[in-house]
């Protein structure tokens, strides 16, 4: 079995605790963690393969909207992480050490269904923007 994009933005989708390769392939039958972090290290994944693996199951809608979220991943043994940086968390309700990521959300009330159809890393200090400069970016 081959392991693929698909398969790590569905676990990434879906998985709403443990974000590691290794959780990821205590999941899956015949791969292995070594299978997964080859795989990572010679891929390039960015919001436009999100959006071209996304929109074959996208229905659009009148009625549906776009929500934009910002979330940290909280990283607090991440020192050497190049993007971690102190900020809020909501989730934690203090400043932690984290990942900052700004989703852009399609919401179709119709069918009660989601699409996580963009994204942005928030890294002021690297790209001078602010998360309302990333929202603007992606509507």
């Amino acid at each position: 079995m081959n392991f693929n994009f698909v398969d790590y933005c569905q676990y990434l989708l879906k998985s709403h605790t443990n974000f590691t390769i290794t959780n990821l392939a205590n999941h899956l039958e015949n791969i292995s963690h070594d299978t997964i972090n080859r795989y990572l290290r010679t891929e390039s994944l960015n919001s436009e393969d999100l959006w071209r693996n996304v929109k074959e199951e996208f229905v659009s809608d009148t009625e549906a909207y776009l929500i934009f979220d910002d979330t940290v991943i909280n990283k607090k043994y991440g020192y050497n992480i190049e993007l971690t940086r102190r900020q809020y968390s909501g989730n934690e309700h203090q400043v932690v050490r984290g990942i900052g990521i700004v989703n852009c959300v399609y919401f179709n009330p119709q069918n009660e269904q989601l699409w996580i159809i963009d994204y942005r890393i928030y890294d002021p200090d690297t790209d001078k923007k602010t998360k309302i400069d990333h929202v603007e970016e992606m509507i």
